[in-house]
């Protein structure tokens, strides 16, 4: 199952990742943005028409998630109607017209309206993680389509350094300019090649790939894909749709591969929309439940107010430091993580890396509770476990969902089942941001870490008994891992 993948190709779909991926960035500078603009809002110095209230700062942090939740279902008809590369520049737009109207406003309504707003781009992440895992070989596909977690971390690095360094103004007019340029280069790439074949533009499809892959149109090498991309897109095979009548599915990859060379497509009668397929195939539906709960795990774990909030979190944790400085020092940390997961996702695969990981931020978030809970340590050990927690949670947890999500779904349900997981996200953000601050003040900062710490080692149970090893895999490959009710956690080779 190994595919060497050329110098040349690896650059040009590395570069591109990078290009797809900057949208994570422009997230991060959304969820960035308040962390140190909030004490600014609640004070007498405030660029609105007059200081907010701590209910208004906590609907400031949590509409983003109200806006990306209800853009979900729009990326879903963007991403199946007009391509990926077209919905990735559109999902962009909605970044231009949030900071162009908080940059010009001193309406806390206006800033609430926007911030709303960008949630559409945000939820457009789905759209960049289908995008890069199929441009991408499958070889390198896991640490590529990483590129969406540390492109959000390079994001949150930017914005919180640009908060403790330069004026309001001046962050709002770079957030504005990045967020076209985004736009401006997504314009050189071509379609996923998947996308193109699923319309029939199967001439557009061999570009495509010999763009990526740094081929002749006319190799071998694009032939092979095509006829895997068929593999993948045709709706009548009995590996990818299991219903009542089929009787047999193959144990190895090897009896796998060896079913398609002998498989020829059958003319497909109607042609059946997402839903449907959805419906129908019992690989693609355990697949969705996987990705769901692997998200809200991830989201529950309590990293996610670290990030929104983490200058009121060091404030109280470490008084003696800057907040910002700390901020700054927090996602250089995460982008550390994020990078040597990224190299170790395709060696040690999903299943090890998210069960260890899970297990190890369980353990440091209880070190963390019970430090703000009852500070039996120096305030520089409080900022030492905050940062091990941190590198720990983003060297597996936070990219083990978002590659599965992008690698688990037939073409056929990938924009909608993307979609589907990230509302749950959207949703399962929006119930942490939303409830943090009153959790504190009801049972303590320390007292409310213990809670993550429960969800952390749940995330480590359920993922050593129940969730498969897709590292190397193939879509259509990785459907057995799920058609089979009864499963080895690998396929035999």
């Amino acid at each position: 199952m190994s595919e060497k993948v050329k110098p040349k190709a690896f650059l040009m779909q590395g570069c591109a990742t990078l290009i797809i991926c900057f949208l994570t960035s422009l997230t991060g500078f959304v969820f960035a943005w308040p962390s140190y603009t909030f004490q600014i809002y609640l004070s007498n110095e405030t660029y609105l028409e007059a200081p907010i209230s701590t209910s208004q700062m906590s609907m400031l942090g949590s509409i983003i998630n109200v806006g990306a939740l209800l853009g979900t279902p729009l990326t879903v008809y963007m991403a199946d109607k007009l391509g990926r590369k077209y919905s990735a520049m559109l999902v962009g737009l909605p970044y231009v017209i949030t900071w162009a109207l908080i940059s010009v406003t001193r309406s806390y309504y206006v800033v609430l309206f926007s911030l709303g707003l960008s949630g559409l781009s945000a939820a457009g992440q789905s759209i960049s993680s289908i995008y890069i895992s199929e441009i991408c070989q499958d070889s390198i596909r896991g640490s590529l389509t990483s590129s969406v977690n540390y492109g959000y971390l390079i994001g949150l690095l930017i914005s919180y350094t640009m908060g403790g360094y330069m004026s309001y103004y001046s962050i709002l007019y770079a957030h504005l300019a990045l967020s076209i340029l985004y736009i401006i280069m997504l314009i050189p790439l071509k379609e996923s090649p998947c996308y193109l074949l699923k319309i029939g533009k199967e001439k557009e499809a061999r570009d495509s790939i010999a763009f990526y892959r740094r081929v002749d149109v006319d190799s071998k090498e694009v032939e092979g894909e095509i006829k895997s991309l068929r593999v993948q897109l045709d709706l009548n095979s009995d590996i990818i749709i299991e219903d009542s009548t089929t009787n047999h599915v193959p144990e190895t990859v090897n009896e796998h591969q060896e079913t398609f060379i002998k498989f020829e497509p059958r003319p497909v009668k109607k042609k059946i929309s997402s839903w449907q397929f959805l419906r129908k195939s019992e690989s693609s539906k355990r697949a969705l439940l996987t990705v769901i709960i692997t998200m809200s795990v991830m989201v529950l774990m309590g990293s996610l107010v670290l990030q929104m909030f983490a200058d009121s979190i060091f404030k109280e944790a470490i008084p003696s430091m800057r907040p910002n400085t700390c901020a700054i020092l927090l996602v250089v940390d995460y982008l550390m993580a994020s990078l040597v997961g990224a190299s170790t996702l395709d060696k040690l695969g999903r299943k090890n890396l998210m069960t260890i990981t899970s297990f190890i931020a369980g353990i440091f978030t209880i070190l963390i509770g019970t430090q703000l809970h009852m500070h039996w340590a120096p305030y520089w050990f409080t900022a030492v476990i905050i940062y091990l927690h941190s590198f720990i949670f983003n060297l597996g947890v936070a990219q083990v969902p978002l590659v599965l999500a992008a690698e688990v779904f037939l073409p056929e349900v990938r924009a909608l089942g993307n979609s589907i997981a990230l509302a749950f996200l959207w949703i399962t953000n929006w119930i942490v941001v939303s409830t943090f601050f009153p959790l504190v003040e009801f049972i303590g900062l320390g007292q409310t870490f213990y809670i993550f710490s429960v969800i952390c080692f749940i995330g480590s149970v359920y993922s050593h008994l129940c969730l498969p090893e897709t590292k190397g895999l193939s879509a259509d490959a990785i459907q057995l891992l799920f058609i089979k009710k009864e499963r080895n956690s690998n396929l035999k080779v």
